[in-house]
């Protein structure tokens, strides 16, 4: 059955964020209101969470604590590694999640407000805020405190300077970016365009594009291997990935997955892909370019995030 999409149209959710040689994946499900744990790319979750309906992105922050987004109830689940799990209010429609290296800041995109909120890491109390293109979607965190903003709406990604919160560039991208990962390597960002079909590789020291490669119908999500040599964007429409070989910049592979594949985390060599209408998660072997099996999870995944392993705690409270 077709799943209703809520508030967003084509803005589906599906972001991988967070650092990619942590121990485990952890799985946001949308209609499940829960947060899966994987451990092995070979059985079931190894722990769940309950949380607030609706969770869009999820990011990892610090000592194994994870922040879920709610842009319909307007708040942050924060599920914390030695605690209960809390439900915090958040000005607008928090969406997209980043958190920074030092675990002082939470970076918040707010959907409708056309805005980022920087939020404390321990606290997520409001500490600034910096205005961005229309409907910020994805958000990373590159080199010299900038962080990148998927500005879906306005075909290009912004650039904010995180030290003074002010928005120091737009770069032009493909119709509706909308998932970004930043490659700390070779310094890139790359961009994955809804409407166009397409990936755009930004140099992040130039500030610029420098190529657009042509993937599958509609990417939604997007991730990068630790080692920045492949690329991994989740082709919605298609039920496929495509893997990207980073220093050829072409498509090496292309690999049927389940259904409506959003969110990608990578870990260990593995790829791990939300399959929203399978109620699954794909494992795809990136040296075999093939998909080795799949995990069922609550119904409706969208996000995933290569994190710390944190223990399940209660469930969302107010």
């Amino acid at each position: 059955m077709r799943r209703a999409r809520r508030l967003f149209g084509l803005a589906g959710l599906a972001l991988a964020v967070g650092p990619a040689d942590a121990g485990s994946v952890w799985v946001a499900s949308q209609q499940g209101a829960r947060a899966s744990r994987i451990e092995r790319p070979d059985g079931a979750p190894a722990a769940e969470v309950a949380v607030a309906p609706s969770p869009a992105v999820v990011a990892a922050g610090p000592g194994g604590r994870l922040y879920l987004s709610h842009p319909d109830g307007r708040a942050i689940t924060v599920i914390a590694a030695d605690g209960p799990t809390l439900q915090w209010p958040v000005p607008g429609q928090p969406f997209g999640l980043a958190a920074d290296p030092g675990w002082r800041f939470l970076y918040v995109g707010d959907w409708s407000g056309n805005r980022v909120l920087r939020l404390s890491a321990e606290t997520v109390a409001a500490a600034a805020e910096v205005a961005v293109g229309p409907d910020p979607a994805g958000l990373t965190l590159g080199a010299n405190g900038r962080l990148y903003v998927a500005e879906r709406e306005g075909r290009s990604v912004g650039v904010v300077d995180t030290a003074r919160m002010v928005r120091i560039a737009g770069i032009p991208v493909g119709d509706g970016p909308f998932a970004l990962a930043h490659d700390p390597v070779r310094d890139r960002v790359y961009v994955a365009n809804v409407r166009s079909n397409d990936l755009t590789v930004i140099d992040a020291g130039a500030l610029k594009p420098v190529a657009t490669l042509p993937v599958g119908a509609s990417p939604y999500g997007v991730a990068v291997s630790p080692d920045g040599r492949r690329v991994v964007v989740t082709n919605q429409h298609a039920g496929t990935v495509s893997i990207v070989d980073a220093d050829t910049l072409t498509v090496a592979a292309t690999v049927p997955v389940g259904r409506y594949p959003e969110g990608v985390a990578i870990l260990e060599g593995l790829a791990y892909v939300a399959n929203w209408f399978s109620d699954d998660v794909s494992v795809v072997d990136l040296a075999a370019r093939t998909e080795t099996g799949r995990i069922p999870v609550p119904e409706g995944p969208r996000t995933l995030v290569a994190a710390q392993t944190a223990p399940v705690s209660a469930e969302a409270g107010g």
